[in-house]
């Protein structure tokens, strides 16, 4: 019986010592953005995309212009005033730079995204990796798609 409770303890430790650890890296805030056009490239985890990856897997294809920059930046924000997957919140704003922070609303992950409006190729680059985790079980690119619609419409 006292084997059984010392067993029962360690496993308890394991698990609250894994959540706490999850919590800590929830709360750890990337610092990104991008020079040159180039966005911060993905951590090598499966829990990202980006359009600007040689990595296939994680490998999603940059949105064109609307109109024109300012026109484009108000779709995004507009799509994502929209997306109904994730609490969002616009963490930092330029005329062509947008980060955004994603909080799912069960667990209470934390998902960073950036858009970069290259207007020499007119096109809007892409990045989305969760903050806590190996994978996101396809979250990013699920949340990706779904903005994606949301911006085209």
């Amino acid at each position: 019986m006292k084997i059984l409770v010392i067993v029962l303890l360690i496993i308890v430790s394991l698990v609250a010592a894994a959540f706490g650890f999850i919590y800590w890296q929830n709360s750890q805030t990337p610092e990104l953005g991008h020079t040159d056009g180039l966005l911060t490239p993905l951590s090598g985890n499966p829990n990202g995309v980006s359009t600007q990856t040689a990595d296939e897997a994680a490998l999603i294809l940059p949105w064109q212009f609307k109109a024109d920059q300012a026109t484009t930046m108000q779709s995004i924000k507009d799509a994502l005033a929209d997306y109904d997957g994730a609490e969002t919140e616009i963490v930092r704003e330029d005329a062509d730079y947008l980060r955004v922070v994603f909080v799912t609303p069960t667990m209470r992950f934390r998902d960073d995204a950036e858009f970069y409006l290259n207007a020499d190729t007119r096109e809007v680059h892409f990045r989305s990796a969760s903050r806590a985790g190996k994978s996101d079980l396809g979250l990013n690119r699920q949340r990706y798609e779904r903005l994606t619609e949301l911006y085209l419409r």
